[in-house]
């Protein structure tokens, strides 16, 4: 990887926020994302009162409501900027189906930004990502491969373990989960949203370089989703062309 396009982007954002953000815990899919925050922007159009939002709440409940109404009535909440919208947000959280759970969690996250920006009269940054994160940190996917396109060995496999653990933590970054597959290895890790990603990461292969030179340079990171075999694949085959 040549460039800090994820960095620059966050950087840019936060010097936006002046440090004032809210970051998705939970993992959102991102297209979801965007038609949820699409949706949201239809209905400020044609803005319906609070008292009319609030008393279409007992439809979230209704087994035989249409899912659509029930989106409408969740975003229309999002948009609230009140404490009885957000208090009714997270009473349905507890006990919505895995069909709206989603949604749910967006609306809820942004009617809180909304609310404590109005309260509190600042402005703040809600960074959402697919993989989410953890209070100043965002979770990102790294995929990695052998240089000799062969499986890591179980010695190469400690000093990788012993090296990306010891580089992540001195950077304040946690390794959340570590996979070996064939000749790949993936890391699911959060990093602090003001991490230069780049030089944590290469600072890892150096390390893991210095007790064999196994490790390719190239890697593949992404903070949208986890990848599978096949995409990991079809990257480093196009690196190799290139």
């Amino acid at each position: 990887m040549s460039d800090n396009n994820i960095y620059d982007k966050l950087k840019e954002l936060l010097d936006k926020a002046g440090g004032k953000y809210t970051i998705l815990e939970e993992q959102v899919d991102v297209d979801l994302q965007m038609k949820f925050f699409e949706f949201s922007t239809k209905l400020t159009k044609n803005k319906r009162t609070r008292k009319e939002i609030i008393d279409d709440v007992k439809l979230l409940y209704d087994t035989t409501a249409e899912l659509e109404d029930k989106k409408r009535i969740l975003t229309e909440l999002s948009e609230s900027e009140c404490v009885e919208g957000f208090r009714e947000l997270e009473k349905f959280l507890k006990v919505v189906d895995k069909d709206l759970k989603s949604w749910a969690i967006l609306a809820y996250q942004h009617c809180r930004i909304g609310l404590e920006s109005k309260l509190l009269d600042e402005n703040k940054v809600f960074i959402s990502t697919g993989l989410g994160g953890k209070e100043d940190k965002l979770r990102y996917f790294t995929a990695f491969k052998t240089r000799l396109n062969t499986e890591f060995t179980e010695t190469q496999r400690k000093i990788i373990d012993n090296e990306f653990s010891f580089v992540y933590k001195k950077n304040n970054c946690a390794i959340e989960e570590m996979k070996y597959v064939d000749q790949y290895l993936t890391i699911l890790a959060i990093m602090p949203v003001d991490c230069v990603i780049n030089d944590v990461i290469v600072s890892a292969i150096n390390e893991v370089n210095l007790y064999g030179d196994f490790l390719h340079v190239d890697y593949l990171i992404t903070n949208v989703k986890i990848l599978e075999k096949s995409d990991i694949e079809y990257y480093f085959k196009k690196k190799n062309k290139s």
